[in-house]
C-alpha cells in the first residue's frame, strides 16, 4: 500500500477475533534463525493456543472470504470528509490523518506530522468535542491522541448519523466559542 517492504511485520489483537492472538512474519532468510530452524527461541504464556489458534484461522478464512477493506476505507473516507466539512462550516481548526478504516482528529489549524505540531492541537476543545458526542450516544477515544476505528459493524447510516451530530456541536465549538 505504501511501496514499503518490512524486515518484519508484527500483528496483533483483531488477527485473533477477539482471542489473544498475535503474529510476526517476514522473509525465509530471517524466519529460518527461529527455532526450530535456527538459535532464536520465540515463547510467550499463549504461544500456540489451540483455541486462540483456531479463532485467529476462523477470522483469517472470513475475512479472505469476504474481505470488508474497500468498504471500510470508504466509510472512513466519508467520515473525515464530513468532519472536516462539519469542522470547516463551524469554523473549528481541524487536521485529520487517516490510513484505512483508521483516523486521527485534531483540532489545530496545522497538518499533524510529530510531537511538534500535535502539540499545536487543542486538547480542551477535543474534550469538549468527546463530551459532546457521548452525549448523542457517539463514542469517540476520549483524548485526540488516540484513533477512531471505522468496523463492519457500521454502516453508511452510522457515518452520515454521526457527521450530522458532530455538525451540531462542533457548532457549539466554533471559533467564538474556544
Amino acid at each position: 500500500m505504501y511501496g514499503v517492504t518490512p524486515d518484519l511485520t508484527c500483528l496483533g489483537k483483531i488477527l485473533g477475533g477477539g482471542m489473544p492472538v498475535g503474529a510476526y512474519c517476514g522473509p525465509a532468510t530471517l524466519m529460518r534463525h527461529v527455532a526450530p530452524d535456527g538459535p532464536v527461541y520465540q515463547a510467550g504464556t499463549l504461544a500456540g493456543s489451540p483455541l486462540a489458534m483456531a479463532a485467529g484461522l476462523a477470522t483469517l478464512r472470513v475475512l479472505q472470504a469476504d474481505p470488508p477493506y474497500a468498504r471500510l476505507d470508504r466509510l472512513a473516507g466519508d467520515l473525515a470528509t464530513g468532519l472536516a466539512e462539519a469542522a470547516d462550516r463551524a469554523d473549528v481548526p481541524y487536521a485529520a490523518n487517516r490510513a484505512g478504516s483508521v483516523l486521527s482528529l485534531f483540532f489545530t489549524g496545522a497538518r499533524v506530522t510529530d510531537y511538534a505540531s500535535v502539540k499545536t492541537a487543542d486538547t480542551g476543545r477535543y474534550a469538549r468535542f468527546f463530551h459532546g458526542m457521548l452525549s448523542h450516544g457517539v463514542a469517540f477515544a476520549p483524548a485526540q491522541f488516540e484513533a477512531a476505528f471505522v468496523s463492519t459493524a457500521h454502516t453508511e447510516a452510522h457515518i452520515r448519523e454521526t457527521v450530522a451530530l458532530a455538525r451540531d456541536v462542533l457548532a457549539t465549538l466554533g471559533a467564538g466559542a474556544g
